[in-house]
């Protein structure tokens, strides 16, 4: 068993404010329980777990002002999910956390299709059974995710204790979060984009900006080197919604270079597998010592090497640093 695993459910109640009248009752909940997955939270929905005004409901019921939202969350279950002997890059690593440089094409936890060679699984083979039961029996530990193939940082919680505090920073938009990217076009100067991220009303498995239903979402951009046809940036997010990076700068006509699924159909450079998209630094608040701690994720191999190769075949236009 895995430590600090409750022995009993936990109860939440909620009341529904005039503002958040009109949500479906699963974003209600993801965004009032911020620690636990959506797909999580639809699942207790589903198994009758959550009540609205004392009556079960479905995930998509939009909510009414002044209703009340009672939430029981069952203890984990046994954890099912084998432990795997895969190296871990790890940048940081105590009691409480531990914040790991994902690699290009490693799913961070299981899923259909994903049940092993995940970042899951290794972490169960190095940390056995220090990893907090938060967000059931599929994602111990996980606080936060990235995409397959973003490479970069990414914190994992050894505790509850721990989890909470991270997901209450998360939730606050307090982390530090600077990705880099190389994008398509050239930039010429820093800005920001603040647009809604919501679900593609069509395309189920894409987010789109300025959406029904669309969350709030701000990224800053600064260039870093500027290339015949392409730009290397710094991405600092202030929100932490799906795809943001991708999709805010495929909104401004500078989609990630090699993202196949909001940039161009064929990609110009050969060979390039997945987004050039890195999660290099992440900053928070340690949750026992209460001090500020920041770490930096090198940017991996195939990214220098893009980099150089675009340095001497396309000429270096320009240097902001």
């Amino acid at each position: 068993m895995m430590n600090d695993i409750l022995t009993q459910k936990e109860k939440y109640n909620f009341r529904v404010s005039p503002d958040e009248a009109g949500e479906r009752l699963d974003s209600f909940l993801s965004d009032c329980l911020e620690s636990y997955s959506r797909s999580f939270l639809q699942t207790l929905i589903r198994n009758g777990a959550v009540t609205v005004n004392g009556r079960s409901a479905k995930p998509g019921l939009k909510v009414a002002e002044s209703d009340l939202i009672c939430v029981e969350i069952p203890p984990p279950d046994p954890l099912d999910i084998l432990p795997e002997n895969i190296p871990l890059d790890i940048l940081y690593e105590d009691d409480d956390l531990i914040i790991v440089n994902k690699p290009k094409g490693m799913v961070v936890h299981p899923a259909a299709g994903h049940y092993s060679g995940t970042l899951v699984n290794a972490l169960l083979y190095h940390c056995k059974d220090s990893l907090s039961g938060i967000n059931g029996v599929l994602r111990p530990g996980i606080v936060h995710r990235i995409d397959r193939d973003t490479t970069g940082s990414l914190i994992i919680c050894k505790n509850d204790a721990a989890h909470r505090a991270v997901a209450a920073q998360l939730k606050e938009h307090s982390i530090t979060r600077k990705y880099r990217a190389i994008v398509h076009g050239r930039i010429t100067e820093d800005g920001t984009i603040h647009a809604a991220i919501g679900r593609h009303p069509q395309r189920r498995k894409e987010m789109a900006v300025n959406v029904s239903g669309g969350k709030d979402a701000v990224t800053h951009y600064h260039m870093l080197e500027s290339f015949s046809q392409f730009t290397y940036i710094e991405c600092q997010l202030e929100t932490g919604r799906t795809h943001q990076i991708r999709v805010h700068m495929k909104s401004i006509g500078h989609p990630v270079l090699g993202d196949e699924v909001y940039g161009p159909s064929k990609c110009p450079i050969a060979g390039l597998q997945g987004q050039t998209l890195h999660a290099m630094t992440i900053g928070l608040i340690h949750p026992t010592s209460g001090e500020y701690l920041e770490v930096e994720a090198p940017l991996p191999e195939y990214f220098e090497n893009l980099l150089t190769t675009l340095r001497s075949r396309n000429g270096l236009h320009n240097i902001v640093m």
